[in-house]
Order: C-alpha cells, then sequence, then structure tokens
C-alpha cells in the first residue's frame, strides 16, 4: 500500500509533514506547491479545496492537517496518541484550539509581513494581532505551567498540533518569550528530530 502525503514544507503543509514523520511510516512526499493546487484538476481530485496538505492512505483521502495529524497519531503514532478517553478529548480540544485561536490572529501578522507589499503594510493590523495573541498565549503558558506537555510528561498528538500551527509565528520572528513555560516547550517540540526531517521536505 502506498501513503502518499501533498505539500511542501514551506507552507502550512508542514504540519502534516511533520506528523507523518513522528511516526516513522513509510510514505511518498508529493511536493505540491500551495501556489499551483487550486489550479490543478489532478490534485483536485485529491483536495477539492485545492489546497494543501492532503493524504491519502490506501482507500482513505484525507485534507486539512490537524486531521490528518490526530488519524496518523491514532493510526500510526504508538506514544504519540492518548490512551483514555479524557486525553483524547484533549488532544481534539488543543488541535481546535489552535486553529481557532492562535491560527487567524497570526495569519493577520504572516499576510502583512509576506503578502502585502511593503508600501501597503499597515503595521496597526501587526501591533493589534500581536495584543490579541496575548490572551491564547496566557491560557497556553498556564496550561504548560502544571506538566512539560499538554498532556502530561511526554510529547504527544497535542503538542505537535500546537506547536505545528505556532510555526508560522516562529517564521515571522514573534517574541512570545515572556510566556517562560511556552518558550520552555516550543524548544523541546521544535528541537525534535522528525521536524528537521519535515522541513527538509521541498
Amino acid at each position: 500500500m502506498t501513503r502518499k502525503l501533498y505539500g511542501i514544507s514551506g507552507s502550512r503543509a508542514i504540519r502534516a509533514i511533520w506528523g507523518i514523520e513522528e511516526t516513522g511510516i513509510d510514505y511518498e512526499h508529493v511536493p505540491q506547491h500551495f501556489r499551483d493546487a487550486n489550479a490543478s484538476a489532478e490534485y483536485k481530485t485529491v483536495n477539492p479545496n485545492g489546497r494543501i496538505p492532503a493524504l491519502v492512505d490506501g482507500d482513505l483521502v484525507l485534507f486539512e492537517s490537524m486531521a490528518i495529524n490526530l488519524y496518523l497519531a491514532k493510526h500510526y503514532g504508538k506514544e504519540l496518541y492518548p490512551d483514555n478517553p479524557a486525553d483524547e478529548a484533549r488532544a481534539w480540544q488543543w488541535s481546535v484550539w489552535a486553529i481557532s485561536e492562535i491560527e487567524p490572529l497570526q495569519m493577520q501578522i504572516v499576510i502583512q509581513r509576506f503578502f502585502v507589499p511593503e508600501d501597503k503594510r499597515d503595521p496597526k493590523v501587526v501591533e493589534n494581532a500581536a495584543k490579541s495573541l496575548e490572551r491564547p498565549f496566557r491560557v497556553l503558558d498556564e496550561a504548560l505551567a502544571k506538566s512539560p506537555y499538554l498532556l502530561g510528561g511526554s510529547f504527544t498528538v497535542a503538542d505537535l498540533n500546537v506547536a505545528s500551527v505556532m510555526l508560522l509565528l516562529q517564521m515571522v520572528g514573534h517574541d512570545y518569550s515572556h510566556h517562560a513555560n511556552i518558550q520552555r516547550w516550543a524548544q523541546a517540540c521544535y528541537a525534535r528530530p522528525a521536524l528537521a526531517r519535515a522541513q527538509a521536505k521541498g
């Protein structure tokens, strides 16, 4: 059976590439670029949204990075996926939290820094987004004050999904070092060999 993961590391697809690298399973990496995804009729048979990433695992075709990582962790990740319903629910909770509380605000910063022409950028947008991020950061920092990782003493899919979403903040150089627990946790997450392997996928 051939597993295929579509996307490139220089995009939000890094989340799923990191996820599949954490499992250690064999797969074919298809370097589908986000600029071409929506225009490709062939790729739209995989992801009708015309976005990356997408996973093909046998008869299963799956899109959305959080869903891909939860599936990969549950079926192939061994220690990555919780072994009880309460922690499983918390893993889902943190995954949804990352894309609802962090993602919209960080994208305002990313768009201003990378997609808006320099002469048309609005510093107020970045400033307001950065201020708004402080609320979810306090939530995350307080959670990480209780344990090294979100579900306890070891790295799980909950950490993978939240940290992978926050990779964009690292890319734009957003400083959250004043949240000591987040800083410690992020350094541990981003030092994982699976992420280094994922980042090498063009």
